[in-house]
């Protein structure tokens, strides 16, 4: 592999309004730009890392978990509306003018993208420098919905399809035949500097993609929430740390069922392995029910059973959970998550 001078740079204006100073918002001890920085600063490939800011508050912090801030950036290309190809058009100019340094690839490291395998950034590269007719390589996931039965609504309310393919009126097809989509998302982007220098893009012409199974990019309160949760628990799992796993039994281990009857209850096998494999990796499982709350009948005996004949392996079982329509928790996580610890 030839070697190729490779910068890797991670843009971090202020005054974020969604989630308030969200590139350095601390996140389980530490502010969310310092992933990017220690994710790049592990990469194999990468030469420097440079945190693009307006800010010397930012610039003070990125610059304490190791990354170089030679300069700050412009008010102009500073703003809600700023374009990224101006962001990395001002480093590369900056970095020819002031040290004569032209680097041979930018790779872009969003901060609001705090998860991320350093892995995937060097694979990434390595695809950008595998194929010399490429001008980037965009990090992907899979779309949650099918763009091949999305609309664009026109004048007197006419629609036009958003995209086609080679399925006859795909937007009439099952889901299951239409091609797979995937959604950018904000992850890693790997860009040559002729890309942005000589054809002013971010992409170019030839866009390779790298899909990938996870999406952590934080535009909302949720979305931090979210990442910060997945943190806490990878770090715990990479640590041998032992959990405490509370978990409902209605509409996780069990089928709903008509008029609460219980005893007609079913098992969602696929949720109950997940669990006794947090189970066997010695993590405290406590059961918590709203069964009998409302009602006042004891569903206990019902309950112990299923468990036992499901092969749900558990510590601890407990009744009177408040029945509600809607339970709001900091600690909440969706049990399909844990699949990817």
């Amino acid at each position: 592999m030839n070697a190729k001078k490779i910068v890797a740079i991670i843009p971090a204006r202020s005054g974020s309004k969604s989630v308030k100073d969200k590139n350095i918002r601390v996140m389980n001890g530490k502010p969310m730009i310092a992933y990017s920085i220690e994710q790049a600063l592990a990469s194999k490939h990468i030469d420097r890392v440079i945190v693009s800011t307006d800010s010397e508050e930012y610039k003070k912090i990125a610059e304490e978990y190791g990354a170089e801030v030679p300069f700050l950036r412009p008010a102009e290309i500073s703003g809600d509306f700023s374009l990224d190809i101006d962001v990395f058009k001002h480093a590369l100019s900056w970095l020819k003018e002031n040290e004569n340094y032209v680097p041979d690839i930018f790779v872009h490291l969003r901060p609001t993208h705090p998860i991320r395998d350093v892995k995937d950034i060097d694979a990434m590269i390595e695809l950008l420098i595998n194929d010399e007719e490429a001008d980037a390589v965009r990090s992907l996931s899979p779309a949650a919905q099918t763009p091949y039965k999305m609309w664009l609504v026109g004048e007197e309310n006419t629609l036009s399809p958003v995209a086609i393919c080679d399925v006859k009126e795909a937007y009439n097809a099952p889901r299951q035949i239409l091609p797979k989509a995937y959604m950018q998302n904000a992850c890693i982007d790997v860009i040559r500097s002729s890309t942005i220098g000589e054809k002013s893009s971010m992409t170019g012409g030839k866009i390779l993609g790298y899909p990938m199974n996870y999406d952590f990019d934080i535009d909302t309160e949720a979305d931090f929430l979210r990442a910060e949760q997945h943190i806490f628990l990878k770090s715990c799992m990479d640590s041998d740390k032992k959990l405490t796993i509370v978990c409902d039994i209605d509409g996780v281990i069990a089928g709903k069922t008509a008029e609460n009857n219980y005893a007609k209850a079913f098992p969602i096998k696929h949720n109950i392995d997940i669990i006794n494999k947090m189970y066997d990796k010695g993590h405290k499982i406590v059961l918590h029910t709203a069964r009998g709350y409302v009602t006042g009948i004891d569903w206990s005996e019902v309950t112990k059973k299923q468990m036992a004949d499901w092969g749900l392996k558990y510590h601890e079982l407990k009744f009177g959970k408040p029945n509600a329509d809607i339970y709001i928790d900091d600690r909440f996580y969706d049990i399909a998550a844990l699949e990817t610890l």
